[in-house]
Formats: C-alpha cells, structure tokens, sequence
C-alpha cells in the first residue's frame, strides 16, 4: 500500500537566543500541526496518530511532547503521540514510522515532523557529564577508550577526503548565498508557516570573516563557521494512505518511494549518508542522474563535501537553497524540515524524485526519497 504526502508545513527555524527562544516547544511544534491540518483540510478528529522526532527531551521536551503538542494546540484527546529519537534524524525517523505505520495498513492519516528548542534545552543536555559511552565495557572492548565526538569526527572526515579548510569555508559561504537568495526570493514562503522569517542565514558572512575563526579543535580545520548553527524549530507533514485520499477528498502531492536507514562507523560517525544512499537508491531501482534534487543535512561542511565526492551527486542539484550551515539544524525537527523543504522545492522545479539523507549519532543515516504526484 502507497504512503502520500498530502501536507508539509514548518515554522520559520530561529536563532538560538532569537525570536523562537521563548516559545514553549509544545506550543512551537502544536502551531505547525495545525497550520498543517489547516492548508489540508484534514480532520482532526480522523488522525491515528502524532508522531515526532526531538532529541534531549528533558524540561519542556519531557513527557512524550507528540502528545503534549497536539493536546496544547486543542486538538482531540483521543488521538494519541508518541516521540521518537534517532538523534539528528530523528524527525526524518518519524515521517519514516508514519508512512510504514500508513503503508501496513495499521493508519490511513498520521500526523509526523519533529521539534526542538536548543535555546531552551541546551545541546547534549539529556547525555550529561560522561555521555552515553563512557563506563561501558563491552563499548570498551570494540571501539576502545577513543573519543566519541562530533567535532573530531567532522575534522577526521575532512582529513579522510583530503579536504582543505579553504574548501570547507568555501562550501559554507556559498550555503549562506544560496539561503539569503531564497529567504529575499520568497522561494521560502509557501512552506513557512506564520509571518515569521528564517533567522540563520548571514548576509554578512565572507571568506575573511571565516578565515579569522579559531578551530574548534587544536590542529583541526573544523570552525563554527563550518559547523551547522543551533537553533529552534518545528516541522510537520501529513502522511495518507490511498483509502484516506479518498474518504476524505485530500490532495496527493508526492508518493513515499523508498525510506531506510543504515548504520557505519559509530566513532567516525558522520560518513553513513554515503553508504546508505548507494544503499537507497539500489533498492529503490534508481539511479543517481534519476534525482531532481537532494538535501543532505550539513551538520559541518566536511560531511556534505564527503558525500558529494562519493556520490557522484552534483552541487546545483544538491541544497539549493542552503543547507544547515546557513539555516539552522534544530535537531529532532530538521530531518521533517528537510523533507518539507524538499517537497515544495519539487513542485517548484517540476522535479519527479527527491531524496533526502543526513548523519546522525552513533554512526547512522536515514533516506527517504519521494515521488512527486
């Protein structure tokens, strides 16, 4: 059984201390759900199920906030919320559970995305001093005492792919191009919902300012200019089944064609897109030329610069309206803000496939490639 996108809406994605910060996470991620249900016309009395991506649900993300979003937004009680943690995938993850949830017959309407509020839960709030790693033997015993660090891993990726610092600043500036000329285009607008505005992009950003950036690691070439940006935000999408299309006289705008994920390197961490686009496109009967658009999370310049070599893929067809660099990576929303993006994105270019991938902690990537209707 098919699963289809009938609705993708996200909330403008905020600068850590900026207009988001004070915005209870419910509340931030209940607005888009019903912007959503709203532009679809969907019935909340209908839904089967919340499911969202948040990553360190402690404080206001505490307390299963799929439900705890949909019941502040005034929504039906009997609908149940469940959330979900595949780190920096994890709302991709839940798009991923409510088209397979729709596609086995189990739910025809499923509301998905995911939320976060980095201003009011701080990066890593949830692992604490010692992290998830630490004082287990059997992690000993096959990965050893090494670091498990993200910033390492962007810098050993870098040095991997023989990736000049210059290249990676390059990279970046250019993401920041790319999302200012969207923002001032209004190419953005449709999949916003509200007023508001991206935050992140810096119009004032150039290879100079970048240039004088310390490393975030002695001898590496990572800076914060080429690490994606904290910040907050909510996305969500409407998964159908063809029965619910059709009962309820929604809209169809893309056909899931292939989801998966897979794991590599737990300790280099970042590399698994690579892999598990060769992996998706395989199963899905698809070749790299056949994808009208990506978007492949930039959580540090190094990682998008790695995939682009392997795949094959080419920039003009990959993040072209700036990637996490430029707009923001609030965790457990940006892998559903990603395919938002990429929806609205395909209607505008006219494009038939999509795939959306990023890297996530423990050495895991999620894809998900959709069909536009």
């Amino acid at each position: 059984m098919d699963a289809y996108l009938v609705g993708a809406v996200r909330s403008p994605i905020g600068r850590r201390g900026g207009s988001l910060s004070a915005v209870h996470p419910a509340d931030l991620a209940g607005q888009v759900i019903v912007s959503l249900l709203e532009r679809t016309g969907a019935d909340p009395d209908v839904i089967d199920d919340v499911i969202l991506g948040c990553v360190d649900t402690l404080g206001p993300q505490s307390g299963d906030i799929a439900r705890t979003a949909w019941l502040a937004a005034g929504l039906p009680e009997h609908v149940p919320g469940v959330t979900v943690d595949r780190q920096c995938g994890s709302g991709q993850q839940a798009v991923h559970f409510a088209a397979q949830a729709v596609a086995s017959g189990t739910a025809d309407l499923v509301v998905a995305g995911g939320v976060q509020s980095m201003s009011q839960v701080p990066i890593g709030s949830a692992m604490g001093a010692e992290g998830p790693y630490r004082g287990s033997a059997g992690w000993a015993l096959r990965y050893g005492s090494q670091e498990v660090d993200q910033f390492r891993s962007a810098d050993e990726i870098a040095a991997k792919w023989s990736l000049r610092r210059s290249e990676l600043e390059e990279y970046a500036v250019e993401s920041h191009r790319r999302a200012v000329a969207a923002v001032d285009s209004g190419v953005l607008k449709a999949e916003i919902s509200g007023i508001g505005v991206d935050e992140c992009p810096r119009r004032d950003t150039d290879l100079a300012r970048m240039a004088a950036l310390r490393p975030l690691r002695d001898g590496g070439v990572t800076t914060a200019a080429t690490s994606s940006q904290l910040a907050d935000g909510a996305a969500a999408l409407l998964v159908a089944s063809s029965r619910a299309v059709r009962d309820h006289g929604l809209r169809p705008r893309a056909r899931i064609k292939h989801l998966s994920v897979r794991g590599d390197d737990p300790v280099l961490m970042l590399t698994a897109p690579i892999a598990a686009t060769a992996h998706a496109l395989s199963r899905a009967g698809l070749a790299i030329s056949d994808i009208s658009r990506f978007e492949v999370n930039e959580a540090f310049a190094s990682v998008a610069l790695a995939w682009l070599r392997e795949t094959g893929a080419t920039p003009d067809r990959t993040n072209i309206n700036g990637g996490a660099l430029a707009h923001g990576h609030p965790l457990g929303a940006t892998g559903a803000k990603l395919l938002v993006s990429m929806l609205h994105e395909l209607e505008r270019c006219e494009g038939r496939y999509g795939l959306v991938t990023m890297c996530e902690g423990g050495g895991q990537a999620n894809v998900t490639i959709i069909e536009r209707c």
